[in-house]
């Protein structure tokens, strides 16, 4: 794949895996294409899909307000999830999805060339990092893979159905905020 072009075909065309059955909008990414972040999430949901634009809705206001704690904005950062499309009745994706779509992943992140990648929940984290990733027990630990700086944090929607994990995450959120800007005075 050579451009945003072709990978934007590639994707509403894609019959990869079953979901393209379904789905009513492939829900690609959004931001900044050049952004020294890239945030990464599971797969659209009902409202992302409708709309075709990641996190809206709750999780989508509450990953705002995250990102803005720590002084970014959605415009500094792109925003994608690792399935394009809208899994049947907001289930989690099937491995055989996460695979399917992994090949589109890895060209918008190839587009974008982060410096780092959060990834927003354990499907992610298990997608992008490590299949045996354990987000309660590895979340917020950075991790170097093929030249990107990487993370986990709890999905937004897992703080918003578990109050007791908000403190945990503001704690993984100064951290990622201390990293990047130790990257802004050092380049590394």
């Amino acid at each position: 794949m050579r451009d945003w072009d072709e990978l934007y075909h590639a994707c509403r065309n894609c019959k990869s895996c079953n979901l393209y059955q379904t789905r009513k909008n492939v829900v690609i990414g959004m931001g900044n294409r050049d952004a020294d972040v890239m945030l990464i999430g599971e797969a659209p949901g009902r409202q992302e899909e409708s709309i075709g634009l990641p996190f809206a809705g709750a999780a989508g206001m509450l990953l705002d307000k995250m990102v803005a704690s720590i002084g970014w904005s959605r415009d500094q950062v792109y925003i994608a999830n690792v399935v394009k499309c809208h899994p049947p009745k907001n289930r989690d994706p099937l491995k055989a999805e996460v695979d399917a779509c992994m090949n589109h992943l890895r060209h918008q992140v190839r587009f974008v060339k982060p410096k780092f990648i959060i990834c927003l929940g354990r499907i992610a984290a298990q997608a992008v990092i490590d299949p045996n990733f354990l987000i309660t027990a590895q979340r917020g630990q950075w991790f170097e893979k093929k030249g990107y700086l990487m993370t986990a944090i709890y999905h937004p929607s897992s703080l918003l159905r578990d109050e007791s994990k908000k403190q945990p995450a503001w704690e993984d959120l100064k951290k990622i905020r201390k990293r990047y800007d130790q990257y802004l005075k050092t380049g590394q």
